[in-house]
């Protein structure tokens, strides 16, 4: 009876908290497995839902795996988010270091995102672009408000050009990464930290 009576009280989750529920579940097994191995009874098992309910939220396995990408994309974005007044070098290692945590962790996932990019699936190439824009407005401001680099910036029409470059670097220095690489984390985040720096830093 006490079950019973748990159940019927339980508190419902509204559309959101629904949708957050399913791509908590969803980051976790796409981090934990290679995509083909995730399935979606799978994900509505854990959840406690029907396929169907998980379907009505998102139609293809592929948009869920982009939906679930993108959450974690805005995620990263926040949790590298510039602190006014932090000199761009000390915040450059903080925010390789949270990134290259992420990337280890979810390295399933991350290989498979950009595998898909790469075949050009249109639904992850939309949150690859999304991603790679903000990030790079990101990075430009927290290079326009230091010091260091700020009274350069109307003198440098490639800066832009060259941390959009600098994106595209870490993403393949990343999977190489993975991939087979006897670099430590920190000797990966100095050689990314100083290709950036490299490229941004005033002429000699």
């Amino acid at each position: 009876m006490a079950a019973n009576h748990e159940t019927r009280t339980r508190r419902r989750l509204s559309t959101a908290e629904r949708r957050e529920q399913l791509l908590t579940v969803g980051a976790r097994l796409f981090s934990e497995n290679p995509y083909d191995e995730v399935w979606i009874e799978q994900v509505a098992e854990i959840a406690g839902v029907s396929r169907g309910l998980l379907y009505h939220y998102f139609p293809t396995k592929r948009d869920f795996f982009a939906a679930v990408v993108e959450r974690e994309s805005e995620r990263m974005l926040c949790l590298t988010a510039a602190v006014p007044g932090v000199p761009v070098r000390e915040q450059l290692t903080a925010g390789l270091d949270t990134y290259l945590d992420h990337v280890r962790t979810h390295a399933h996932g991350y290989r498979a995102f950009h595998r898909a990019d790469a075949a050009g699936d249109q639904a992850v190439r939309r949150v690859y672009q999304r991603a790679l824009a903000a990030q790079e407005e990101q990075i430009l401001a927290a290079l326009a408000a230091d010091p260091e680099f700020g009274p350069l910036f109307e003198e440098r029409a490639d800066v832009r050009l060259a941390v959009r470059g600098w994106l595209a670097f870490i993403t393949a220095v990343c999977l190489e990464w993975l991939r087979d690489s006897d670099l430590s984390r920190d000797q990966v985040r100095d050689l990314c930290a100083r290709a950036l720096l490299g490229v941004v830093s005033p002429p000699g």
